[in-house]
């Protein structure tokens, strides 16, 4: 379809060619759709702050200056609009008491998710990021799905890269926590035994 790559669209669009960042809005809304969610926890906000992201891009393509990937200049403008949403209907979103568990425990997951099917499995996995806190939830989204490197992280989120492991180690536990009460029946029992 679109093989160029983003600097050739964004060169067009700054050449007067608007409808090149359609094309920018495909390859990334998606992407943005699901960090700015993660954060905000509700659809239509996370619709309408991830279209102002895209508003807020196009306005500022002029000053992008190439120093970054794109998605990472673009999801920092994410993750600062999402923040600013929070912050401004001054929502407490509550978390669940995630228990803690041991070092030993975290292995299990990968065995009891293979368990679930692969759409159940990504809906649930998707549900339990919804319940870490939202910087917590856009990290791992960032992460693991989006398969941006710490250091990107960092140029998004604006942490420190030794704070982003802390809460990236943190996160899986809190994970893990919510996810085993998905798959404990599944691991506990085969072939109706306990095993």
């Amino acid at each position: 379809m679109n093989h160029q790559s983003d600097q050739y669209y964004i060169n067009q669009v700054l050449e007067g060619d608007a409808n090149s960042y359609g094309i920018l809005v495909q390859r990334y809304q998606s992407l943005v759709y699901t960090v700015v969610y993660r954060m905000v926890k509700n659809k239509e906000e996370a619709e309408e702050i991830a279209q102002d992201t895209f508003v807020k891009a196009y306005q500022s393509l002029v000053n992008y200056r190439g120093e970054s990937k794109f998605s990472t200049w673009l999801y920092t403008i994410a993750y600062r609009k999402s923040l600013d949403a929070i912050k401004v209907k001054k929502r407490f979103v509550s978390t669940e008491l995630i228990e803690e568990i041991s070092e030993g425990e975290i292995g299990m997951v990968n065995d009891a998710l293979n368990y679930l099917q692969t759409k159940e499995r990504k809906k649930i996995i998707a549900d339990s990021i919804l319940k870490l806190p939202e910087e917590e939830a856009a990290i791992v989204t960032l992460y693991y799905f989006e398969e941006k490197s710490v250091k990107e992280i960092k140029e998004i989120v604006g942490l420190t890269e030794e704070n982003i492991k802390i809460k990236l180690y943190r996160s899986r536990k809190k994970l893990y926590s919510v996810l085993r009460h998905y798959v404990s029946p599944e691991m506990n029992t085969r072939n109706g035994r306990a095993i």
